[in-house]
């Protein structure tokens, strides 16, 4: 028996939830207890543990692109062509997400990092804004793509 397919949504779904699930903690949980300190402390904190997210994000983004277009490419479940709709909205919201995480990185996460060595914690907190606004956005995003990838796949769409 073949357990590639399933090995793979395996996969896929624990790379999912490590990014949505770290989204949902930072910004519901984490967030508004850290809104509580000075903002040096709470950039301090922000500063330590986002590295740690960000981490996971890439390895999670590889996890969902070799998983995701490696099922797609090798035809399970109907292949690039006849698959499932709920499966190309996956993809689009998917994709979506991973560029937002890239312009988050690559744009305020360095200004972030900039800002906070230069003790400029005024800047350092307008970076945080954009990447939690960035977050936000991917967090519903995130959310609404693993409930219509449940959905879609109990409906057979």
């Amino acid at each position: 028996m073949d357990y590639t397919y399933g090995l793979a949504m395996g996969i896929h779904t624990l790379a999912a939830v490590v990014w949505v699930g770290g989204m949902f903690f930072a910004h519901v949980i984490l967030r508004p207890v850290l809104g509580e300190l000075e903002p040096a402390q709470r950039l301090g904190v922000w500063r330590q543990v986002l590295p740690r997210f960000f981490t996971f994000v890439w390895i999670s983004i590889i996890g969902l692109l070799a998983t995701g277009y490696g099922v797609l490419l090798f035809g399970f479940r109907g292949g690039f062509s006849g698959g499932p709709s709920h499966v190309d909205v996956m993809q689009l919201s998917g994709l979506v997400m991973m560029g937002l995480y890239v312009q988050l990185f690559f744009g305020p996460w360095q200004g972030f990092k900039r800002a906070f060595a230069a003790g400029d914690f005024p800047k350092t907190a307008e970076y945080q804004a954009r990447i939690r606004h960035i977050v936000t956005i991917n967090l519903i995003l995130g959310m609404l793509t693993i409930f219509i990838g449940t959905v879609g796949s109990l409906l057979g769409t």
